[in-house]
C-alpha cells in the first residue's frame, strides 16, 4: 500500500512527511527524522453510545479521540438505543456515522434482540453489519449461542463475545481478589469468565463459527484459547491495556478503576504477557467505555462500569512493553493495526506518525474524548501521535 501526502509539514524542526514521499506500510515500521511511521491502528472493540447515550460520547467526539490515538478503523459495539438489532435500527446508527465520523466505523449488530438474550436478531437482515455481538451481556443460554454460531457460520460472520456466567457474579463489582478482601468489597470471579469461554469453545469446534473473545483478563481464559487454537478452533481474542499493566492491587476508591472485567492478579496480567508473547492473544482492544463525570463519581461499588483508553492505548503499550523490552516495536503493531483487520476482513486504511522520544504525563481533562475516566491518570507515558491520516485525508495533526 502506498499513502501520498503532497504538502509537507513540519514539526519541531523535522520534516517528517515530505512532498510525494511514499509510505510502504503492510506492517512494517517506518522511520523518518527521528519520528516512526506506522500502519493505522485498528480496534475491534469501542463504545461510541450514538444512538441513545450522547451525553456519554458522540460518533463525533468518539472518532475525534479515535484519530488522536493513531486509529483509522474502530468496531463499535451494540449497547445503543436503539439496539441495532435489525436493520431499521442498524441504519439509525449508520446515518449518525455517515454524518458524523471522523474515521471509518464498523458497528456491529446485536446478537439477541435488544441485547436481552432470549431471541435472535435478524441476523438476515444484518448480513451487512461487520459481526454480532452482544457486548455488555453475556448470552447466558448455550442453545442460543450454537443458534447464533450457525447462523453466523451461514453468514460469513464472526462473533465476538462478552464472556460473563450471571450465575456467578454475586453481586461483584471488581476482582474476587486481595484488594477486594482488605476492603470489604463484593469480589467478581475468575470463572464468571473462563466458564462461558470453555463453553462457547465447545460450540464454535461443533458449528465451525468464526469466533472472537472480548477483553480477556484471567490466566484460565488465556489457558483454554491456547488450547483451542492448537485443537484447530477458529477462535481469536484480545486484552486490553489496563489488563497488562495494572493490577487489583493497584486499585483505588475511585470509579475511573472500575471496569468489567476488572482488574485482576499479577498471576493474571504475567499470563496475559505471556499470550500475548505467543500469539495466544491476537490483538490489543480499548474497550473504550465512556461514561459522564457523574457517574463515574460514585466510588467503585456504584460508579458505572466503563472507562476510556483510545488515546492512551499505544503510549501505554509502547511505554510498558516496548520500552521495558516485554515485546518488540514491530510485535506492538502487529497487534494493534495488523492481526485486527486480518482476522476482521478489514482494508489497511492509513497511516500514523509518532515522536517516541516525547515524554507527556496523562490529563484526562485534555482528552478528546467526553468521557475523562481513565486508571492512567498522571501517568508518566512515552509516545505523543504526530498526525493521523486515512485515505489521503489528515485526520489528526497536532498543532
Amino acid at each position: 500500500m502506498k499513502n501520498v501526502i503532497k504538502n509537507a509539514k513540519v514539526f519541531e524542526n523535522a520534516t517528517f512527511i515530505t512532498k510525494d514521499f511514499p509510505l510502504e506500510l503492510s506492517g512494517s515500521v517506518s522511520k523518518f527524522n527521528n519520528l516512526f511511521v506506522f500502519p493505522a491502528f485498528c480496534d475491534v472493540h469501542v463504545h461510541l453510545r450514538e444512538p441513545g447515550f450522547s451525553y456519554k460520547e458522540t460518533i463525533k467526539s468518539g472518532t475525534l479521540a479515535c484519530a488522536r490515538g493513531g486509529y483509522t478503523d474502530v468496531c463499535a459495539m451494540p449497547n445503543l438505543n436503539p439496539v441495532p438489532d435489525s436493520a431499521e435500527h442498524l441504519k439509525t446508527q449508520l446515518d449518525i456515522i455517515k454524518k458524523d465520523a471522523v474515521i471509518n466505523v464498523h458497528p456491529y449488530a446485536s446478537i439477541t434482540i435488544g441485547q436481552q438474550g432470549e431471541k435472535l436478531s435478524d441476523f438476515d437482515n444484518l448480513k451487512h453489519a461487520f459481526a454480532f455481538s452482544d457486548d455488555g451481556r453475556g448470552v447466558q443460554s448455550e442453545e442460543l449461542m450454537r443458534s447464533a454460531m450457525i447462523k453466523a457460520k451461514e453468514l460469513g460472520k464472526v462473533i465476538v463475545a462478552h464472556c460473563e456466567d450471571n450465575s456467578l457474579l454475586f453481586g461483584g463489582y471488581i476482582h474476587d481478589g486481595e484488594y477486594a478482601k482488605l476492603h470489604s468489597h463484593k469480589g467478581i470471579c475468575s470463572e464468571s469468565e473462563w466458564k462461558p469461554i470453555e463453553r462457547d469453545i465447545k460450540l464454535a469446534k461443533e458449528t465451525g463459527c468464526k469466533y472472537h473473545v472480548c477483553h480477556i483478563s484471567c490466566k484460565e481464559s488465556v489457558d483454554l484459547i491456547r488450547k483451542a487454537k492448537a485443537d484447530g478452533v477458529d477462535i481469536t481474542c484480545e486484552t486490553a491495556p489496563h489488563y497488562l499493566v495494572l493490577t487489583d492491587n493497584d486499585l483505588k476508591e475511585e470509579g475511573r478503576f472500575k471496569m468489567n472485567p476488572p482488574l485482576r492478579s499479577e498471576a493474571d496480567r504475567l499470563a496475559l504477557i505471556e499470550g500475548i508473547k505467543d500469539g495466544t492473544i491476537d490483538m490489543i482492544a480499548t474497550d473504550h467505555a465512556p461514561h459522564s463525570a457523574e457517574e463515574k463519581s460514585k466510588g467503585l461499588q456504584k460508579s458505572a462500569f466503563g472507562i476510556v483508553g483510545i488515546e492512551t492505548a499505544f503510549p501505554v503499550m509502547y511505554t510498558f512493553l516496548v520500552k521495558k523490552g516485554i515485546i518488540t516495536l514491530e510485535k506492538l503493531i502487529e497487534i494493534m493495526a495488523i492481526n485486527p483487520r486480518n482476522r476482521f476482513g478489514l482494508k489497511q486504511s492509513g497511516y500514523t506518525v509518532w515522536d517516541l522520544d516525547k515524554k507527556f504525563t496523562v490529563k484526562s481533562k485534555d482528552f478528546l474524548s467526553l468521557g475523562k475516566a481513565t486508571p492512567f491518570e498522571n501517568f508518566e507515558l512515552y509516545g505523543e501521535c504526530k498526525l493521523t491520516v486515512q485515505q489521503n485525508n489528515i485526520k489528526y495533526i497536532k498543532e
